[in-house]
């Protein structure tokens, strides 16, 4: 039993005024007879009796924050609230008093007479009475680390700033005091808590472990010497909100103190932490890279797991550390990574380097390591830190790479020379053939005998002819990639040489049903710096173009305007036109636009190839506008001097 409650030191005359104390712990240690009757109390306990299962504040106010002043409450049995004065009473050495008295017609607030008649009489009451009481007390500074320095009242104020959750139950775990966080955090206004048990805060699936702890300090622990309990456990507020929560508890006497945090948000970076840790884990593994990082002047290094896999080895059988890594790096690379690291703490410079180590069963890895410093306040460097990327993969396809494209290059420069070299072997061969059967189809040394074999010269003339221009296209291009072809610069008329290119093609066209258009060249003077040769073949591999994918009765227009920075020359024809999707390749070398808007045609698809290489050496640029039925426009634009080198747009 922690006390009586119905004292009869505290009996005073009876003025008609319910009365009652309190105290700290929340339990009535007096209440007169009017009181009794009003509350529908019994004359004797075995038990305390707590105020909050007797009377109820309208205010839902807790009794350790109440101050003095007039209350409304509700007493059990009654169906008004009922208006009294409360006062606290400090008596030294016994703590503080909650002293009520009822308001009615004959007795307003409490005067100086009643303070000091309460304050005697509490003061009477036996030493065995308040034992617990006083215990109480001196167990709720020793827990708060208070102690005796500060009053009753100043503890009352740190309990309720604190942003930890206190609360001091019985030895059931029934709920007595409570500070304001607990309110904050589970939702319980007022004295509701009251009615609630320690193990009502959690979970069902917390109950069992909440329920030993309670056994091991209640039924294994009377004396309090098994010391403080730890332990974290999910508790759910009064509107079902989900709280992780992290608990001290300590019994002392009959009363367990319960001291919690809230780790609900800690818990949520924690997560977060973590979700993001794996992530990086895992993007690691896929670029199969690791961070790691080396303090100034201490020998080891940290690594990821990453970095133990790209050096095969493991946590258990390697220290990574400055040697260790040393005896790893290829020793023509060693000084090289031990140069980086020097002179980034020298300087104070990121750096990245690639390096080969040799892993434990001898295979080579290429290494690509990215460095950062750290510093400290003063900004002195005191930590290097980065990454290390497994190469390998990329270095051997990259070499490969490289393999196949010198060989590829090597081969196409040696068929480039070899077909520039045997321009003398090809053209002399092929000039006699065609001046040979000149001289038979013009029957200059005398007439021949059937006029047949008039048609099979005539034929082998216009093969060979053909087969003429076919490898001077393919000996001018060698020529470019090989980069044999030079200009030979100087000042060339560009009407008179239009001109005469559109006289060389008027028999071609004709001969198709086509009309040549050259009305737009009028001034005799135009001139610019070009290669003459190089000149006439651009616009004759246009025009021939123009001629050879017309429709017969079509006109072909050759057309030149003066600009301010350069001269652009025009070829336009009505003829098939050539698809958006083939205006980039056909000035490819060997490509041809092909579809079934065309009609086959001869050629070695080298025309437009070459008229775009001769142009741009000249600094000029080629252009392409085209519509499929309606015709091709092909513009260039030369500069009227290309060693200006500044190519027209």
């Amino acid at each position: 039993m922690i006390f009586q409650i119905f004292d009869p030191v505290l009996d005073r005359d009876d003025d008609g005024v319910a009365r009652l104390v309190i105290n700290e712990a929340g339990y009535i240690v007096y209440a007169n007879a009017l009181f009794k009757d009003l509350a529908g109390m019994e004359d004797q306990h075995k038990k305390p009796v707590m105020a909050a299962s007797v009377l109820t504040f309208t205010q839902k106010t807790d009794i350790s924050a109440l101050s003095g002043g007039q209350y409304m409450v509700m007493l059990r049995g009654e169906k008004n609230p009922m208006p009294f004065h409360f006062d606290w009473i400090e008596i030294a050495g016994m703590a503080r008093y909650l002293v009520g008295s009822e308001i009615n017609d004959f007795h307003g607030a409490m005067n100086a007479d009643d303070h000091a008649f309460f304050a005697e009489k509490i003061s009477q009451i036996p030493e065995n009475h308040n034992t617990d009481l006083a215990l109480f007390q001196k167990d709720k500074e020793r827990i708060t680390g208070i102690g005796t320095l500060m009053g009753q009242g100043d503890l009352n104020h740190f309990m309720h700033m604190s942003d930890e959750v206190m609360i001091v139950t019985d030895e059931n775990g029934s709920l007595i005091r409570v500070n304001a966080t607990f309110h904050r955090l589970f939702g319980y206004n007022g004295n509701a808590f009251s009615r609630l048990n320690y193990m009502d805060l959690f979970s069902d699936g917390e109950r069992p472990s909440i329920r030993n702890y309670l056994q091991n300090l209640t039924l294994h622990d009377p004396n309090g010497k098994l010391g403080m309990i730890d332990f974290e456990a999910v508790a759910i507020s009064q509107s079902g909100h989900v709280h992780w929560t992290d608990w001290r508890l300590q019994r002392h006497g009959q009363y367990i103190y319960c001291v919690g945090r809230d780790l609900t948000s800690t818990k949520a970076r924690e997560e977060e932490l973590a979700m993001r840790e794996k992530q990086l884990l895992e993007a690691e593994n896929i670029g199969r890279m690791g961070h790691w990082r080396w303090i100034i002047g201490q020998d080891g290094i940290d690594w990821s797991d990453q970095i133990y896999r790209i050096f095969g080895v493991t946590r258990d059988n390697f220290d990574p550390s400055i040697d260790t890594l040393n005896q790893m790096v290829h020793r023509r690379d060693v000084g090289r990574v031990m140069q980086a690291f020097q002179r980034a703490i020298i300087e104070q410079n990121d750096y990245d380097m690639e390096f080969r180590i040799t892993r434990p069963r001898g295979d080579i890895r290429f290494i690509r390591c990215e460095g950062r410093c750290e510093r400290d306040a003063e900004g002195d460097v005191i930590a290097l830190y980065g990454i290390m990327q497994d190469m390998t993969e990329r270095m051997l396809y990259e070499r490969e790479l490289k393999e196949a494209k010198d060989a590829a290059e090597r081969a196409y420069a040696a068929k480039s020379q070899f077909l520039a070299n045997m321009s003398h072997e090809l053209r002399t061969p092929l000039n006699a053939i065609i001046g040979f059967s000149e001289m038979m189809q013009r029957q200059l040394l005398g007439p021949i005998g059937t006029e047949k074999y008039l048609d099979y010269i005539a034929g082998i003339r216009e093969s060979g002819e053909h087969l003429l221009d076919l490898i001077s296209d393919i000996l001018d291009m060698s020529k470019i990639e090989a980069g044999k072809y030079e200009l030979d610069l100087e000042e060339v008329n560009i009407s008179k040489t239009m001109k005469l290119a559109a006289h060389m093609m008027e028999g071609r066209a004709l001969e198709c049903g086509l009309k040549l258009v050259t009305d737009q060249l009028q001034n005799e003077e135009l001139a610019i710096t070009a290669d003459r040769r190089a000149f006439m073949q651009i616009i004759l591999n246009l025009l021939s173009n123009a001629v050879k994918f017309s429709n017969d009765g079509g006109k072909i227009w050759l057309e030149c305007h003066e600009r301010p920075d350069f001269i652009s020359i025009k070829v336009r024809d009505e003829g098939i036109g050539i698809p958006a999707n083939k205006l980039q390749c056909i000035m490819r070398p060997f490509e041809q636009a092909s579809s079934s808007y065309s009609r086959n045609h001869e050629g070695s698809g080298l025309g437009l190839a070459i008229t775009k290489e001769l142009v741009e050496m000249h600094g000029g640029t080629l252009l392409i506008d085209s519509t499929i039925g309606e015709g091709t426009t092909v513009t260039v634009r030369m500069p009227y001097d290309p060693r200006a080198k500044s190519a027209p747009s």
